[in-house]
């Protein structure tokens, strides 16, 4: 059986999807997901990373910020593939089936979703933050706990959602899969079941610490006079904070039996706990099903 640690160091991640899991590996992507037939439909697609068309973007840093692209442009292509196959079959009321959601649609929903994001978790905080202090310490100080609160608020609200909820499930089986496979476990439902369902690789972590080490860069820059500055400098160094950020997490993920990265990780695994839930033996079987075609396509093995 493989060392943990060299399985570790194979670059699989997962994202839950509208009933399945989407995994990727380095050159490759699957997306499973369970049909209203019970069927698992399997989509397998080559994937050439930016890093091998871009040669800068493997350098530390810039491959965070490669990361953040390539998970938006996959993420978003993964849910819309996923929605349209739990929903394929299913009629309305007057009997017609339910259409799926085409390229316009993909792309109105990303170009709204940008502005909400902006909106909610950028001008909202900075405008909260000014009323509270003009000193550059304590505004961004107050800025970023505003943003954590909104982020906090609003993963709480959308949870209540009985279609969000099943999405958090599988996102538990996502993690508990990967758990299973750097363990070096044989992948069956049975051996995913007693891992926990957070992982500190998870995109909640993720974020969790873009914020963290948004204050500290954001506090560099003090409070310039301009709103637009403020805003705008916000908006432009999210790559950069997104990169350190995606650095952070790769440390901590090699060093995670340190009491140091223990500490670290700790605020994305009490969020995750907002962001996952426990799945049923079927959605692990989801899980383990995407986790084994990606792994077939990257030409890895368990054992």
């Amino acid at each position: 059986m493989k060392n943990p640690c060299d399985i570790q160091n194979k670059d699989v991640g997962g994202q839950a999807v509208i009933e399945g899991v989407m995994m990727r590996g380095a050159k490759s992507l699957v997306i499973a997901v369970r049909k209203p037939n019970q069927e698992i439909i399997i989509r397998r697609e080559k994937l050439t990373p930016l890093k091998e068309k871009f040669p800068p973007f493997k350098l530390p840093v810039l491959r965070g910020v490669a990361v953040l692209i390539e998970s938006l442009i996959w993420g978003m292509k993964a849910l819309t593939y996923s929605a349209n196959q739990a929903i394929e079959g299913i009629v309305d009321d007057k009997g017609k089936p339910s259409k799926g959601m085409g390229n316009f649609s993909i792309a109105v929903t990303m170009f709204l979703s940008i502005v909400l994001g902006i909106g909610l978790f950028v001008i909202v905080p900075e405008r909260l933050a000014n009323l509270v202090s003009d000193r550059g310490i304590i505004f961004n100080i107050a800025d970023g706990i505003i943003r954590l609160t909104i982020f906090f608020i609003y993963v709480l609200l959308i949870s209540r959602s009985k279609e969000i909820s099943r999405v958090f499930e599988y996102h538990g089986a996502e993690h508990k899969s990967i758990h299973a496979y750097e363990a070096g476990d044989e992948l069956t439902t049975q051996n995913a079941s007693k891992y926990s369902p957070l992982h500190p690789r998870c995109g909640t972590a993720f974020l969790m610490t873009v914020m963290v080490v948004g204050i500290l860069i954001f506090s560099i820059f003090g409070k310039p006079e301009s709103i637009l500055v403020r805003i705008g400098t916000r908006i432009l160094l999210l790559p950069l904070i997104a990169g350190i950020s995606y650095e952070i997490i790769k440390i901590s993920s090699k060093k995670r039996n340190s009491k140091l990265m223990r500490i670290i990780t700790i605020p994305g695994l009490w969020m995750q706990r907002l962001t996952t839930k426990e799945p049923s033996e079927d959605q692990i079987q989801v899980a383990i099903r995407s986790l084994e075609e990606v792994l077939a396509m990257e030409k890895i093995s368990q054992v």
